[in-house]
């Protein structure tokens, strides 16, 4: 029998801190131990993993042709052929019906992720076709960093420019001369903190904005008008915006209102009854958000028009704009709804067929279009593209995401239950399994997230069905600190509150328990990033609760780097989690901390995925979390680390090479629950 790596154990403070020397001997070594150590683990597993892989596969239709987007003479789309990782981006002629129908004899192949890439890793971050349709902007990640290099190609000569900046964010926008460019450059803390604007012919960029406060992120943006560029510089708690007018790029950014300690605002340019005017979100009438206008002339916060009151029942989270009307991205009950308001014409709500759901605005296409395009899905229902006409409110299906093989979406039940928290909130969670799966115990996948005002709409995947197919039951609990229910509920799980997104998990699993749809034996638990410290922490206080738990690049070292605010992204996030350096806040996030509280009980069994080059969760504390759990839990159920040598935050970037990822999850659950 294989036996596990133990990692060695420093007599003063941190026992596993040397975990954090990055590119050492010893600790790659012990990381490439672990990888061989979870291979001999789930040695037995070969032959299923591949089967689980070929599954998923063969649901999905290899070659494919995304939905083209109109936009001046062209259509703009992604095609996926089998066997390649990424999809490559074309444009052709936009037919003169104004159909949507692809003309192979003027297609232009774009970019192709797939020969870039050369079978290692890869990340698009800008693609951004200039305004006069001649140049494409672009960046590139090469090894998941998420610190780009960028690049502008000449579509008609195909010529290659490599921009000569480094340390770049990855954002690249466009001024309307189509030769001016703005992209933003990290700090040494990952944070996005300067603006740059670029003149193509030159090799220098000028510093344009530069926020020193290392809460805050620079991003910059087109307004939906096309008319303005506008750069935001918002932390979790404050925002302040700066504009540009898109015709005149060589001018400066001026502040379109002053930040205020605790007030976030966020702007849009469109069209008001006719007029140019600024649209601004804004929480200053209370936290589920007010909508206001203001004259291009007078942009200032005191010359601010209500236009949408706050209501504490309903969460305003966007807005998307467009010459013939106004679409609100609203959160009510927990679900999200789509309100329209056509110019001079009565406003109405999107009907949709299912009782829990995802709906946002996919694409809201040209700013003089008569249609929107809404992107809708279920946990039983694979994703649909709507076109809505916004001045009757009509929905055409135009494409919906295929499932190959047997599939039918009335074989699966979708549900809402409300699980009660131990101060009464109700806590929805979104259910989906076979009707039999739903009547009696069943093994059931359980996960959560709950922090940054996330909110985890339910979401259609085709290797879940893996999954239901053998009779599991999936669920999401929609815990304090995820966006769910508005802002109250967000804000009811962060800072002093944490703890509430921890009872709130363990009072879901207790309900689906209660209410007869899962056992403690078959119930496995399953969150990544923030939602690991999720499973790092119920793991802690309810072990006896949960046969298993997956966390992905989990965020359970929280209190050590809280107290760093040399590594990325540390500063910003005290907003979030609280500065340590306040004594009742150590102590607040030390009583819960994965790390710090690991102790000598059983736990269930664990599988924890790690990402070498994440920067934003590092690889170590996956890595110091296991080696302390190996040297105290009591039990002998399985404990694996997966590092990806060559992955960040977000995985391996191939589409194959993520569903062998599943593939490997799955086979683990079905071992541990004796089901393979």
């Amino acid at each position: 029998m294989a036996q596990a790596p133990v990692a060695r154990i420093e007599a003063n403070g941190d026992p596993y801190r040397w975990l954090e020397q990055r590119d050492s001997a010893e600790v790659l070594e012990h990381l490439k131990a672990e990888n061989t150590y979870l291979e001999q683990q789930l040695s037995d597993q070969h032959e299923l993993r591949e089967q689980l892989f070929s599954e998923i596969k063969s649901r999905i239709r290899e070659t494919d042709l995304s939905l083209p987007s109109p936009w001046g003479p062209y259509l703009y789309y992604q095609r996926t052929n089998a066997g390649d990782e990424y999809p490559r981006h074309y444009r052709c002629a936009k037919p003169a019906d104004g159909s949507l129908s692809v003309d192979e004899g003027s297609e232009q192949l774009l970019l192709d992720p797939n020969e870039l890439a050369a079978g290692g890793f890869i990340s698009v971050g800008a693609f951004s076709i200039s305004p006069d349709h001649q140049r494409l902007a672009y960046s590139l990640d090469n090894t998941g960093e998420e610190t780009y290099q960028l690049f502008v190609k000449e579509l008609t000569s195909g010529h290659l420019h490599r921009l000569p900046f480094s340390q770049c964010d990855g954002s690249m926008t466009w001024a309307n001369d189509s030769q001016t460019l703005f992209f933003g450059e990290l700090d040494d803390t990952h944070r996005p903190h300067k603006l740059y604007r670029h003149v193509l012919g030159s090799s220098s960029a000028e510093q344009v904005l530069h926020e020193p406060d290392e809460r805050f992120f620079l991003h910059c943006y087109r307004a939906s008008s096309e008319q303005q560029l506008i750069a935001l510089m918002a932390s979790k708690t404050t925002s302040e915006a700066w504009v540009l007018d898109a015709n005149q790029p060589e001018q400066g950014f001026t502040c379109l209102a002053a930040r205020e300690e605790d007030h976030e605002y966020e702007v849009d340019h469109g069209q008001l009854n006719g007029a140019w005017t600024w649209f601004i979100r804004s929480n200053q009438h209370g936290i589920n958000f007010a909508l206001f206008s203001a004259d291009p002339q007078q942009p200032g916060r005191e010359h601010w028009q209500l236009l949408r009151a706050h209501d504490p029942q309903v969460m305003l989270d966007g807005i998307s704009l467009n010459q013939q009307a106004l679409i609100f991205s609203l959160r009510e009950g927990g679900l999200p709804v789509i309100e329209v308001q056509p110019q001079g014409l009565p406003a109405y709500r999107v009907q949709l067929p299912d009782a829990a759901y995802s709906l946002y605005v996919q694409d809201s296409l040209e700013f003089v279009s008569p249609v929107i395009r809404l992107r809708y899905e279920a946990l039983n229902r694979p994703a649909q593209i709507r076109q809505l006409t916004l001045a009757t409110g009509a929905q055409q299906v135009l494409k919906q995401t295929p499932v190959l093989g047997e599939f039918n979406a009335d074989d699966y039940h979708s549900q809402r239950v409300w699980a009660q928290a131990p101060d009464g909130t109700q806590i929805p969670i979104s259910l989906v399994g076979t009707r039999s799966a739903l009547a009696s115990p069943a093994p059931l996948y359980l996960y959560g997230y709950g922090a940054y005002g996330e909110s985890l709409d339910p979401w259609f995947s085709h290797a879940r069905l893996s999954l239901l197919q053998r009779g599991f039951v999936f669920a999401v609990a929609h815990v304090r600190g995820g966006g769910e229910l508005g802002e109250a509920w967000y804000r009811a799980g962060k800072l002093a509150h944490k703890q509430n997104s921890f009872d709130d998990f363990i009072a879901c699993a207790e309900h689906l328990i209660g209410q007869g749809f899962t056992s403690t034996q078959q119930l496995v638990i399953s969150g990544g990033s923030a939602g690991g410290l999720l499973m790092g922490a119920v793991l802690n206080q309810r072990p006896e609760l949960f046969a298993a738990a997956i966390a992905e690049v989990p965020f359970v070292d929280v209190l050590n780097t809280m107290q760093n605010p040399d590594l990325p992204l540390t500063v910003t996030e005290y907003d979030e989690w609280g500065d340590p350096s306040e004594p009742d806040v150590y102590a607040r996030i030390k009583a819960y901390a994965p790390y710090e509280n690991v102790t000598s009980q059983a736990y269930p069994a664990m599988l924890v995925v790690a990402g070498y080059n994440d920067s934003r969760v590092q690889y170590w504390e996956a890595a110091k979390w296991v080696a302390k759990l190996r040297a105290s839990k009591t039990d002998d159920h399985l404990l694996l680390l997966k590092t990806d040598l060559d992955a960040g935050h977000g995985g391996m970037s191939g589409r194959y090479q993520a569903l062998r990822d599943t593939a490997l999850e799955y086979a683990f659950i079905l071992k541990v629950l004796g089901l393979s």
